[in-house]
């Protein structure tokens, strides 16, 4: 096992995938959603006084619909997530787990660390906390699904997760850098199985197995469509 300083110089070596973009707009975009993150990570444990709170929440609403007055976007840019984009060095600025335009997202750094293996680098806060002082498995679960699905795009059938087993060796601690391993096992046909690490240090947290199914013939096609109609119809109702 890897030692976390020679992990990281790994990773450095590597291609980020979320890629810069020249659009201000963007730039802006990525830098609210870490004034956010921060926010988020700081309100849970907040004992902050009545005032305090009433006032930040009335500005917030206030500047959500301000949001309202703007058209959504057209279209997706980038990808949702690593697992289908086709190139693993894509644009991810809206995923929930690795955008960096996404509050959500913790978020989660993937790099190609050979030419099918993957580590990713990521540090989850308080608001994530299952037991305490802990990840909650279900982020856990998360992490191991974007990560591994990142991993199994390297083999070039890329598809949709078919099952994901994780087992929790040891709690995940909060505020602390994780590493987590994808490796691609073996592909039989529209199948493609991997295996997976997330590590603490030295310390192994939970390991995974998963299986993708590369997805039939104009199954993406009808999945684009719908998210147009939806989008369509969230548009319409402001």
């Amino acid at each position: 096992m890897a030692d976390e300083t020679g992990l990281t110089e790994q990773m450095q070596l590597m291609w980020d995938p979320n890629k810069a973009t020249n659009s201000e707009m963007w730039q802006q975009k990525r830098r609210l959603a870490d004034a956010m993150r921060v926010v988020i990570d700081r309100l849970v444990p907040s004992n902050a006084p009545e005032a305090e709170l009433r006032a930040a929440a009335e500005g917030l609403e206030r500047y959500a619909e301000q949001l309202k007055k703007h058209p959504r976007l057209k279209r997706v840019l980038g990808h949702a997530e690593s697992a289908n984009a086709g190139d693993v060095g894509a644009f991810f600025d809206q995923s929930p787990l690795i955008g960096l335009a996404n509050p959500l997202a913790p978020p989660i750094a993937v790099h190609k660390s050979g030419p099918t293996s993957a580590i990713a680098i990521t540090t989850f806060g308080t608001a994530y906390e299952g037991p305490p002082g802990s990840v909650h498995g279900g982020f856990v679960a998360a992490a191991f699904d974007e990560v591994l699905g990142f991993t199994q795009s390297l083999g070039g059938n890329p598809g949709f997760t078919g099952t994901l087993t994780i087992k929790y060796r040891s709690p995940t601690p909060l505020h602390t850098q994780l590493h987590i391993l994808g490796e691609l096992a073996h592909v039989e046909g529209r199948k493609t199985f991997c295996t997976g690490q997330l590590l603490a240090g030295d310390t192994l947290c939970a390991e995974a197995e998963a299986l993708f199914v590369a997805a039939k013939p104009g199954k993406f096609e009808a999945l684009m469509e719908r998210r147009v109609a939806l989008e369509a119809e969230l548009a319409e109702r402001g």
